[in-house]
């Protein structure tokens, strides 16, 4: 075997080890969803669906699940409108400052959660807003508009210029230039990035342990708090519904949007 041979295999190989390392811990929570027993074991000793039941019938967690639906929506409405201003702005303009305001746009995702998460509580404790859907909502769109303003620039970036050129010297506005050409064209972009910022939004859970209360508390935190009482699958019967219903979002979003252009990953 070859010195080329033996590279190619550890290389592959080590893919394989983390993707494993990676998906280990999933198919153990799909597992032990379906453990009969009343709980958390693994290998489970049998199969049944009745803590999905449970999960579904459960008073904490559909309202928790239709709070999460309310923090969602909002926030990733507001960060698709926000981020892809900013988005515009840093695209199209060259101004002093521009680094700094990026680097502040991309801080969320260096930023450990926690702290943006205490750091929102003190302010809803100054403004008198603490665990209210104004602070979480807030949060939520902090922490989820750097992937929306990415995909939006993305977007933006692969627009041919020349469009808007032509538009411009047949008489267009740029006003029309925006709504007509520009937008449409960047219409997959701000989809695709709202559907990534409410996946995240919905499975948010380090931040919204700070800023929620317990009527307003999302579903990432009513599974925490029941696990602190219970220890049956039901929490695992939840991940499992999380795991699946995102999974096949993205992959809807993918097959319609093209995520993998829209976030750069193939620029083809």
């Amino acid at each position: 075997m070859t010195f080329a041979s033996l590279r190619s295999f550890g290389f592959w190989s080590l893919v394989v080890a983390i993707l494993t390392y990676m998906t280990l811990p999933t198919l153990v929570v799909l597992m032990t969803s379906v453990n009969p027993t009343e709980i958390l074991a693994f290998p489970p000793e049998g199969v049944s669906f009745a803590w999905y039941e449970k999960a579904l019938t459960y008073p904490d967690f559909r309202r928790a699940f239709t709070n999460g639906l309310i923090v969602t929506s909002l926030a990733s409405t507001l960060a698709v409108v926000v981020g892809s201003a900013f988005a515009w702005l840093i695209h199209r303009y060259e101004f002093r400052g521009r680094g700094v305001l990026e680097a502040v746009l991309w801080s969320p995702l260096i930023i450990p959660h926690f702290t943006l998460g205490f750091g929102f509580l003190l302010l809803g404790g100054a403004f008198k807003l603490q665990q209210g859907y104004v602070m979480i909502v807030l949060a939520h769109m902090v922490l989820v508009m750097p992937f929306v303003t990415r995909a939006v620039y993305v977007s933006l970036a692969t627009i041919d210029p020349n469009l808007a050129r032509a538009a411009a010297n047949l008489g267009a506005s740029p006003f029309h230039v925006l709504t007509r050409i520009e937008l449409p064209l960047v219409l997959p972009g701000m989809a695709g990035g709202w559907l990534i910022a409410a996946v995240l939004s919905l499975t948010e859970f380090t931040a919204s342990l700070y800023v929620t209360g317990s009527r307003t508390q999302t579903l990432p935190v009513a599974m925490y708090n029941y696990i602190r009482e219970y220890a049956d699958p039901t929490v695992s019967a939840v991940s499992a519904m999380l795991i699946i219903t995102t999974t096949l979002i993205m992959f809807i979003a993918d097959r319609a949007f093209g995520l993998r252009r829209v976030l750069a990953i193939d620029t083809h």
